[in-house]
């Protein structure tokens, strides 16, 4: 039997994707590889020396003009639990709302969708312009919450819509024929199917609110998320640390997506388990 040769457009197409995902992560490997830098080396290349000096320097929270990484970090971590957390619940119950018709549904659709594409500093600017008005003081979990909110939320919706779009009305009927309440068909019968969906809406609302600034910056108070102490750093003098902060932070988001699909992939492996020979 002959070997179908594959035509042009595939070489071309495939070249271009291996050319799309250089340009992606290649910058990110620059920053990892001059994240080891020797200790007399720069921000560029060619490397001077290896070594764990920036990394060191990172976690003890010593050296010129690092800021207050340490602390900045574990705000914006309680920031996107938070944020995570919320985008979950609101975005599920949401979702579950939609199934039925009721009045008002198209505004509060739109309205949520409006967010995604108004510029991020004019909704942040809104939200610290109100908290002043009505005499309340912004803070990380108050305003700061808010504001990561309307950009995390209409992903999650849009998300969970696709999530029901796809579900089998009949498992849940069935349910119901066996006598099911309504706290029953959700617990037993719709979360356990759509719990990968779920976890991906979760993730998605912490990644979002871990690297979120323009909306943050006018919202958190005093203290300063990850980004924006990052963001100030890159306008005083730099170090090599810069780079030890991005490789930290992709090693935990990484860590974290890799968990999320470790999960997923344990959940499909088990349904498929319990299917009928």
């Amino acid at each position: 039997m002959t070997r179908r040769s594959r035509p042009l457009s595939f070489y071309i197409l495939g070249a271009l994707t291996v050319l799309f995902i250089a340009y992606v992560y290649a910058p990110m490997a620059c920053l990892y590889i001059l994240s080891f830098q020797g200790p007399d080396g720069g921000m560029s290349f060619p490397m001077v020396g290896w070594s764990l000096d920036w990394f060191r320097m990172l976690f003890s929270g010593s050296g010129q003009g690092l800021g207050d990484i340490p602390t900045a970090f574990e705000r914006s971590i309680r920031l996107a639990v938070c944020v995570g957390a919320l985008t979950l619940v609101i975005s599920v119950t949401a979702g579950l709302a939609y199934r039925r018709r009721f009045p008002g549904a198209n505004f509060v659709f739109y309205s949520a969708i409006a967010s995604m594409v108004l510029p991020g500093i004019f909704i942040g600017f809104g939200i610290a312009l109100s908290f002043n008005m009505l005499g309340w003081q912004s803070n990380w979990f108050t305003s700061g919450i808010g504001a990561q909110l309307t950009w995390t939320l209409p992903f999650g919706l849009l998300i969970m819509f696709i999530i029901l779009g796809r579900f089998n009305t009949s498992y849940e009927e069935a349910a119901t024929d066996l006598g099911a309440s309504a706290r029953q068909r959700f617990q037993w019968v719709i979360l356990p199917i759509i719990l990968p969906g779920v976890i991906g809406i979760g993730m998605a609302g912490f990644t979002s609110s871990y690297e979120e600034t323009m909306r943050t910056s006018l919202n958190v108070g005093t203290g300063n998320t990850l980004p924006m102490e990052v963001m100030g750093l890159l306008n005083a003098a730099s170090t090599p640390v810069l780079f030890a902060i991005g490789t930290m932070t992709t090693l935990v988001s990484f860590s974290l997506i890799i968990i999320s699909l470790l999960v997923m992939s344990h959940i499909a492996k088990r349904r498929s388990m319990r299917k009928p020979l």
